[in-house]
């Protein structure tokens, strides 16, 4: 009998084995996560860091005022508030190109010649985002490996989370953190060229367009608002066996802008070619933001154009607070599932849905 019960064990039969050890330390693990833990500073303690240059404080002020937490809101506009007076001096740049135009070579080497002017740079990266977890996805701060570890440098990648025109809803904020940290010029890169990036226009000064040099079809897939709003057109990867194309798509680019109506500012558009990895063409590029600053500031179009966007900011700021209330008002998400069936159902078209939810929410 036991000689059959033998004979009948499968050979593949599996020992139960030992459960491996961590190859962390658990009480190093345990001990790290009470610390951050207990790690929750005043609004002043944030101020108070961000005033005195730590970039370690300037990167949790951002994560703080990026956090949903109630807690966390109160203080962020706390901190916001105290930093106010101290923003406003710094030179806002946004830049934004076509996928693979090289933006962030580019930026490292333009912020690393600005800070060699003397200059204390922030780059605000937004990256695209997961639509699952709205994480970020290419993490623009291990792609800048130089500019990252320069000491009047701060880098902060962000996800976009899916919002308008590709930025941060506190990218703002963002940048008043910066500006009172002592940032001179705040550089903010975007997802890329789409249909909203007029966003970025709300909140800097200057405009960069990225483009490439192709084979006869660079103006082909960007569209003529994204070309309205840039200030200056950066022909990118402008070396090599690549420069004489770039020549002749700087030519074509130049053609185009001439078919557009003057800007508001008087400002008149250039195009550039230049190459992120051997830094040709950013003296250029120079020249024409100090020709901006220049031209815009003594016909108070720079002054201007910073006063129009904090009125964006109000109007703003009313929209995402009125929608954050009404989508988390308890009466309204009832409601809401019961116009969702009725839409389903054919019995009611979304508009009219809409206006019904918006007149019960105010009559509530």
């Amino acid at each position: 009998m036991q000689d059959n019960k033998k004979h009948n064990e499968s050979a593949l039969k599996v020992n139960k084995g030992v459960k491996q050890p961590s190859i962390v330390n658990p009480n190093l693990t345990a001990g790290a996560k009470r610390r951050f833990k207990k790690e929750r500073f005043t609004a002043d303690q944030y101020f108070e860091g961000i005033r005195n240059g730590d970039r370690s404080f300037l990167s949790r002020a951002i994560t703080l005022i990026e956090s949903t937490l109630p807690d966390d809101k109160e203080t962020a506009k706390a901190l916001i508030n105290k930093c106010l007076p101290f923003s406003g001096n710094s030179f806002r740049i946004g830049i934004t190109g076509v996928p693979g135009v090289g933006k962030s070579t580019f930026i490292e080497s333009f912020g690393l010649s600005l800070i060699e002017q003397g200059k204390k740079v922030a780059v605000l990266a937004i990256d695209p985002s997961s639509s699952r977890t709205q994480g970020s996805i290419l993490g623009d701060k291990t792609r800048m490996e130089k500019l990252s570890v320069t000491a009047n440098a701060f880098i902060r990648p962000s996800s976009s989370a899916g919002t308008l025109g590709g930025v941060t809803r506190n990218t703002r904020e963002s940048i008043v953190l910066c500006e009172a940290a002592g940032f001179d010029i705040i550089l903010v890169e975007t997802v890329g060229v789409g249909q909203s990036e007029t966003a970025v226009s709300q909140m800097v000064d200057f405009f960069l367009l990225l483009m490439l040099a192709g084979g006869g079809d660079e103006l082909q897939g960007i569209k003529r608002g994204i070309m309205e709003m840039a200030d200056v057109i950066v022909i990118n990867k402008a070396d090599g066996d690549n420069q004489q194309k770039a020549r002749l798509a700087k030519q074509e680019y130049q053609n185009a802008l001439h078919l557009f109506p003057p800007s508001e500012s008087g400002w008149v558009p250039s195009v550039v070619t230049a190459s992120g990895l051997t830094g040709n063409g950013l003296e250029d590029i120079q020249h024409y933001l100090d020709q901006f600053v220049k031209l815009t500031k003594n016909n108070g179009f720079f002054d201007k154009h910073r006063k129009q966007q904090l009125i964006a900011i109000l109007k703003e700021t009313i929209g995402d607070t009125l929608a954050t209330r009404f989508y988390n008002n308890k009466v309204i998400r009832e409601k809401m599932k019961v116009y969702e069936k009725k839409i389903l159902s054919g019995n009611i078209t979304p508009y009219e849905a809409a206006d019904a939810l918006l007149a019960d929410y105010f009559n509530l």
